[in-house]
């Protein structure tokens, strides 16, 4: 009698320690950051290696002056090659004097005062991808310490020259790291999707890359949102799956094509950054990056990823819920040529019967006739159309 009794009590003090263990690992990264995707600019689809702290610094102003800036694109990030080769005596990192002569505390100030952010880059290897300048690896705890004494505000933290070594085990080292510093430093795995991060860098980053990099064509375009809708369960509101940044801007595609390219990251809740040259954008790129109702549904506070709901050829249907019982959908047409596509209420997850306002994204117009059961509209080649759906009673 008295062993059952001690089971009976036993049992449940297994299941509290086991859901401790649960907790404490989950929340490995307790930064309180990522509740929305997080918005901003990367150096590194446009520029590459050839960046300076002037255009790191014109690049903050013009995400003010354009207006970006208040629909919430905040993070200013430097990507690769902007530290010197080797480290110092000391084993610090040291910014690149040719280029960021005045130091990147001096940067992350001005940025700051521009009322934005200062990201940066590091690699959970010996050295970047580049290869011009050290890795992480191995000096996690200095890095991280050094990256606050800055004023840092995010890291992309990416995985070349790792000697194999599994990331499963690279990471957290830098998770461990950022936390011990006390700063709150958004931190995005760019582990290239090799390892399936989305199943394990929930508890470890704010965002991890489920993709090889995007190229500034349609074809790489696509094929990263498909890579990038396979984890779309995984995503939530502090850790995003990542299809890379924005190639919006940079020349490679057509209007459609780039709205189609915003339209799927915004849907899919990707972080949106931008990878332009912001300085000189043309009106019909800061049109589509400055879209505040397509915005709107990447920030949504429900945090829920869109998914292809249906499939018929070269076109589909990506849906996803939004808060408020809305819905957003695409609609896209991936041939040379003009289709017909029809959203189902049944595939995109509206009871039958339900009554829509339906509101074009696009267009910034709301569509006289309400819906029933479906909406079905031609689309342009490689084009989309992006609604968002709001019950309604039949009276309205």
């Amino acid at each position: 009698m008295m062993a059952m009794v001690m089971m009976l009590f036993c049992i449940p003090l297994i299941g509290v320690e086991a859901r401790q263990v649960v907790v404490e690992r989950r929340n490995l990264l307790a930064n309180g950051l990522g509740k929305t995707p997080p918005m901003g600019w990367n150096s590194w689809n446009h520029f590459f290696c050839n960046i300076n702290e002037k255009i790191i610094r014109d690049t903050a102003d013009a995400l003010v002056s354009s207006g970006l800036a208040k629909l919430g694109y905040r993070y200013v990030n430097i990507d690769d090659c902007w530290a010197e080769h080797d480290r110092d005596s000391m084993g610090y990192l040291v910014s690149r004097r040719s280029t960021f002569p005045s130091g990147i505390k001096a940067l992350a100030d001005y940025v700051h005062s521009r009322g934005l952010k200062l990201g940066i880059y590091s690699d959970a290897g010996y050295q970047t991808c580049s290869g011009t300048m050290p890795g992480s690896l191995g000096h996690e705890q200095k890095d991280a310490e050094t990256f606050a004494s800055w004023g840092i505000d995010y890291l992309k933290y990416d995985n070349c020259n790792n000697e194999d070594l599994k990331p499963m085990k690279r990471y957290p080292e830098m998770t461990r790291a950022l936390m011990s510093t006390g700063r709150p430093i958004f931190l995005s795995i760019c582990e290239w999707g090799d390892m399936h991060p989305a199943l394990w860098a929930d508890r470890l980053g704010n965002s991890w890359r489920t993709t090889m990099d995007i190229q500034d064509t349609w074809e790489s375009m696509v094929s990263r949102a498909d890579e990038n809708e396979v984890y779309a369960e995984h995503a939530r509101p502090g850790g995003w799956n990542d299809p890379d940044m924005l190639e919006v801007g940079n020349g490679g595609m057509s209007n459609d094509e780039y709205i189609v390219h915003f339209s799927l990251w915004a849907a899919s809740k990707a972080p949106l950054l931008i990878g332009c040259d912001v300085r000189n954008m043309t009106n019909e790129t800061l049109t589509i990056l400055g879209n505040d109702e397509v915005i709107a549904v990447n920030q949504d506070p429900l945090g829920v990823q869109a998914k292809k709901v249906r499939m018929e050829g070269d076109h589909e249907v990506w849906a996803g819920p939004l808060s408020g019982f809305r819905t957003v959908v695409v609609l896209l047409n991936r041939s040379p040529e003009f289709r017909p596509i029809t959203a189902e209420w049944d595939d995109i997850g509206i009871p039958m019967n339900t009554v829509v306002e339906v509101r074009d994204l696009w267009e910034h117009s709301t569509l006289e006739k309400r819906f029933v059961n479906r909406l079905g509209v031609n689309v342009r080649p490689h084009a989309c159309k992006m609604f968002l759906l709001t019950p309604r009673p039949l009276s309205q």
